[in-house]
């Protein structure tokens, strides 16, 4: 059970930064992250309340609370780090976060075997490699460095916190609701305060039109992206959490993926044997 939700997880989350990079070329990024949980939000309140999840409420709650904080912190970070790239060097630190729930889990007693073990080091490496790393070219520069290191912290984070959030399936649908909740608060502080630096909220070109045409694909993103989080949950709380962080780390591949079937994107030499090593050591975990 625990390999199969992981794997969603990878899937759910590979779509949703495929879905949010192609929306981030249309309008702004803070504005995607709002937009998008909002949606999530909406839909998340309503199963709460259908299922009486308010029921679930406690002080664990705060691991949700502590989630929603540093996940939009850790995104916006990463896009910072794009911007200033390069891309190929980026995109691949981004992934290390697996760093932070595997270390948790072994601090807490988790000892894979030897099979899996090595699976965690090749899926690793095959996770950086699908990433396309930039082997040569511009020096990059060390404020990307830094950001990139703190959005990956922060997205391992996040992965730690939701994970210990809740117990039951009515309580992980109130602690991703609350999970939201923070991150739309986070999210729209910081795209209040970047309007009023002169930043621009909409499009420069077809305004609150081209949000409002793009409105299903953000909700798509949007749920995506908290059914990737609720997989993760029930993936960690079912088995080792060094192999749930692991498999649920391979959405880089997903991306690189949907990239070569949507937008024709050919696959590096280098990505192509990651994907490769990530297919080896996503065996070895799930037999290990």
């Amino acid at each position: 059970m625990t390999a199969l939700f992981a794997l969603a997880t990878s899937l759910l989350w590979g779509l949703a930064d495929f879905g949010g990079g192609l929306l981030t070329r249309r309008m702004p990024a803070l504005t995607v992250v709002v937009v998008s949980q909002t949606a999530a939000a909406v839909v998340l309140g309503v199963i709460v309340i259908a299922t009486g999840g308010w029921s679930e409420a406690g002080p664990q709650l705060w691991f949700a609370v502590a989630a929603g904080a540093v996940g939009p912190v850790a995104m916006l970070s990463f896009y910072k780090a794009l911007a200033l790239g390069p891309m190929g060097v980026v995109s691949p630190l981004g992934s290390l976060g697996v760093a932070v729930p595997v270390s948790v889990g072994i601090v807490v007693g988790e000892r894979p075997g030897l099979l899996q073990f090595a699976g965690v080091g090749i899926a690793v490496v095959g996770v950086v490699l699908a990433g396309g790393p930039q082997l040569r070219g511009a020096p990059v520069q060390r404020r990307a460095v830094l950001l990139t290191l703190v959005a990956a912290f922060g997205f391992g984070s996040v992965m730690s916190l939701i994970a210990q959030a809740s117990t039951t399936l009515t309580g992980l649908f109130l602690a991703l609701f609350v999970q939201r909740l923070t991150n739309i608060a986070v999210g729209g502080g910081a795209l209040y305060v970047s309007v009023r630096r002169g930043a621009r909220a909409l499009p420069e070109e077809g305004g609150a039109t081209v949000v409002l045409t793009a409105l299903p694909a953000l909700v798509c993103v949007g749920l995506a992206d908290v059914a990737a989080n609720g997989t993760y949950s029930i993936a960690a709380q079912h088995g080792p959490v060094t192999v749930a962080a692991v498999l649920a780390s391979l959405y880089p591949v997903v991306t690189a993926l949907a990239a070569r079937g949507v937008l024709k994107e050919r696959l590096r030499g280098v990505q192509a044997a990651g994907a490769g090593l990530a297919l080896v050591g996503t065996v070895l975990l799930a037999t290990g």
